[in-house]
């Protein structure tokens, strides 16, 4: 008992240290010396600041209550503490497009927790300047609108056919598990080569566990103990690391593997040019084979949830994609550019889902100097989080903000699109893989809703914490249409 009170008074006493040192360095920090010109708020507690309020579930599409509540005391632009960072939130849309004009002027891209992720490793500084430049010229060369039209969109259709058709064989599929399992084996086949279906038994193998546990780990407070969600996290990421870093040493002791990937011209331009070293090759290529995947799988997983519940709409697809299908000249040809670009229907099914779905709370800039904004300065090299869902959710520009209504698009014009709708970013530091998401889940669509149908089986209850996700695992039964 003795012991026990002495752990309690020493762990009371250390928190009050660690309290009065925060306010210390808060109080003589010039950022806060003249705290009236910054943006209303709450710092929150010491080192955590919001994080854990920031993180409470909620069960809705809508905005997170984190959000809605601070903007109904403070106003649309206010600050906070999370994850150990001073963070300004902004929800009002005239600030959000200044700042978005004014990338690499004011602001430039912040990678948030997955810089802080990988500073464990020493290689944060891939997000900024001329590497993050260079590596959005190699994105774009390989899955650019010009390599989409040549040559992805029947490789997308190919695996597609392949994985409904396993599917359609099983008594009933997990939503999450299988099409995670489907991007996370095809983007590491086409970005470097890594055939996971086809290793050799006893090789050591990256986990399909690695995005779950990476996006779990986004949520988390980044603590590296074991046990924790971020320690899992950081985990498969030293092996994916050591994985990656042998692949890129067999193709580089052995040209005649190169396969003409996104892996290959990295390894040529490091030749070339030395902008980037071995490491920051390993992290770009684990990092665009992410973001791809899981970017995409979290969109097709709404997807399938808003069309089960919404069965007018599949019918509108399917008509849109039999139209397709009779206007070709044989009817085993393969899906084509000019196809995609002819689904009108499609691109506003899958518009309406990206207003819903973020795989992110919203973009993330850090402030390059002090930002004067009306009455407010953000001071430079403060966290602006531009609230993405503020802006989907905005009942002026979205009647009945929280229905999935695709046909709404027909009325927005390209103007207030432009403005008030930002899923992929925007300016120069838009996600330069738009155009690949686009395709690809069109082509997805198209498959499932002329060869397939299927059924709900249980679950699909979102969560927003503060991502949007689901509360339960969401199964369905996959059948192979024979009409």
């Amino acid at each position: 008992m003795v012991i026990i009170m002495w752990i309690l008074g020493l762990s009371i006493v250390a928190v009050l240290v660690i309290y009065v040192f925060h306010w210390i360095i808060i109080l003589t920090d010039p950022k806060f010396r003249n705290r009236s010109s910054l943006p209303p708020g709450s710092m929150g507690f010491p080192f955590i600041g919001e994080t854990f309020q920031f993180m409470i579930p909620s069960y809705s599409l809508d905005i997170h209550p984190f959000i809605t509540k601070r903007i109904q005391r403070f106003g649309p632009i206010f600050r906070t503490s999370l994850f150990y960072q001073p963070i300004v939130i902004s929800t009002d849309r005239e600030f959000n497009n200044y700042l978005i004009q004014q990338e690499g002027k004011l602001v430039e891209l912040w990678a948030g927790p997955v810089s802080n992720m990988f500073q464990q490793f020493g290689e944060s500084e891939i997000f900024f300047g001329n590497i993050h430049k260079h590596i959005r010229s190699i994105t774009l060369n390989h899955i650019g609108p010009e390599r989409i039209r040549e040559k992805l969109i029947p490789l997308f259709e190919e695996m597609i056919l392949n994985t409904f058709h396993q599917w359609s064989t099983q008594t009933s599929i997990d939503v999450k598990q299988s099409i995670t399992k489907m991007n996370f084996q095809f983007f590491a086949k086409f970005f470097f080569g890594y055939d996971i279906e086809n290793l050799p038994r006893n090789t050591e193998r990256i986990s399909e566990e690695l995005f779950t546990n990476f996006t779990e780990g986004l949520k988390t407070i980044p603590l590296n103990i074991p046990g924790t969600n971020y320690h899992k996290c950081l985990e498969e990421w030293k092996k994916a690391i050591k994985i990656v870093k042998n692949i890129l040493e067999a193709r580089r002791n052995s040209p005649e593997k190169y396969r003409g990937d996104i892996l290959d011209q990295a390894i040529n331009d490091l030749e070339k040019n030395k902008v980037m070293n071995d490491d920051q090759i390993v992290f770009v290529i684990l990092g665009i084979w992410f973001a791809s995947s899981a970017s995409i799988s979290s969109i097709i997983q709404l997807i399938f949830k808003f069309l089960s519940d919404h069965p007018c709409v599949i019918e509108e697809l399917r008509g849109e994609h039999e139209d397709i299908l009779r206007s070709r000249d044989k009817s085993s040809s393969s899906l084509t550019w000019k196809e995609y670009k002819s689904m009108k229907f499609t691109q506003q099914v899958l518009n309406e889902t990206l207003r819903f779905s973020t795989l992110l709370p919203g973009l993330l800039r850090i402030a390059l100097k002090d930002i004067h904004f009306d009455e407010y300065v953000i001071p430079a090299n403060w966290i602006i989080l531009i609230s993405t869902p503020s802006l989907h959710m905005n009942s002026e520009i979205y009647k009945d903000p929280l229905t999935f209504n695709p046909g709404r698009w027909k009325e927005l014009d390209s103007l207030t699109v432009t403005k008030n709708f930002k899923p992929f970013g925007g300016g120069l530091a838009q996600c330069p893989g738009a155009e690949l998401t686009r395709a690809f889940i069109a082509t997805f669509l198209h498959v499932l809703v002329t060869k397939y149908r299927w059924t709900k089986i249980k679950g699909g209850k979102v969560i927003r914490n503060p991502i949007l996700g689901f509360k339960d695992e969401f199964h369905i039964k996959i059948w192979e249409n024979r009409e």
